[in-house]
């Protein structure tokens, strides 16, 4: 039995997680974290004042809880599933150096279709050399970050193959045609959408499009849940859904 502790259990994704980890026979989830308190289950404002063991904390809160929880789990040798986006460069090194100490999955799109989608974006990239590629993501109209760090996620796997790859987010001051190693990616916030993320390889009277579109939130959840599963087999060292997927 693996004793979870869920970062932002009281936040949509934290709440359709909690129901996924509480029908898992193999779960167990022991304590939440939020500045709210949770009715039906023990929630801490602090990840001092965790009283319970736990095994493995999954993470869909924000990054201003990112320090608290790194020092709670370097001290305590927690395992760490990281699923929140919009990280710093200083944070995203952060995690990194603590990595170096404790085992930690971080992933921009917990998603499993997604992280296959990675695979075939950078499989593509090599490829079809010759092709443009844009990148378009879709959520809804309460995310704060953008772009996606899934579509920040997809442009790492184009530059996998293609290391001269320059990410340009907004063409709006531009007025210049497009430079070959650009790769454009574009935001969409509207209403209700979970998340849709497409990728356009043109070519020379040819274009093609590899797409995922998410359904339910329910999705991201069971991917962290097999996050939990993989990492709480490992020591230390910074993992990706990649490494999930070929376990």
């Amino acid at each position: 039995m693996i004793n979870i502790a869920i970062a932002g259990i009281n936040g949509a994704m934290g709440q359709v997680l909690a129901g996924l980890v509480e029908n898992d026979e193999n779960l167990n989830l022991v304590c939440g974290i939020s500045r709210s308190a949770n009715q039906k289950i023990k929630t801490y404002e602090s990840f001092d004042d965790i009283k319970e063991d736990v095994d493995v904390i999954i993470d869909f809160s924000s990054p201003d809880l990112l320090d608290s929880m790194l020092d709670y789990a370097k001290r305590t040798n927690t395992k760490l599933v990281i699923a929140t986006t919009g990280y710093s460069e200083e944070q995203e090194e952060k995690i990194e150096r603590i990595s170096e100490e404790i085992a930690i999955l971080k992933a921009g799109n917990m998603s499993l279709g997604v992280n296959v989608l990675k695979q075939i974006t950078t499989q593509l990239s090599s490829l079809l050399k010759d092709f443009d590629i844009e990148i378009v993501e879709a959520h809804h109209n309460l995310k704060k970050d953008a772009p996606s760090g899934t579509a920040k996620m997809l442009f790492d796997a184009v530059k996998k193959d293609r290391k001269d790859a320059k990410a340009v987010y907004d063409r709006h001051d531009f007025s210049k045609k497009r430079e070959k190693n650009e790769v454009g990616i574009s935001s969409i916030r509207a209403g209700s959408i979970v998340g849709e993320h497409e990728i356009y390889f043109a070519g020379v009277d040819e274009v093609v499009k590899i797409s995922h579109q998410a359904l339910s939130k329910k999705i991201f959840a069971k991917g962290a849940i097999e996050a939990a599963k993989f990492i709480i087999n490992k020591e230390k060292g910074l993992y990706d859904m990649d490494d999930c997927l070929r376990s």
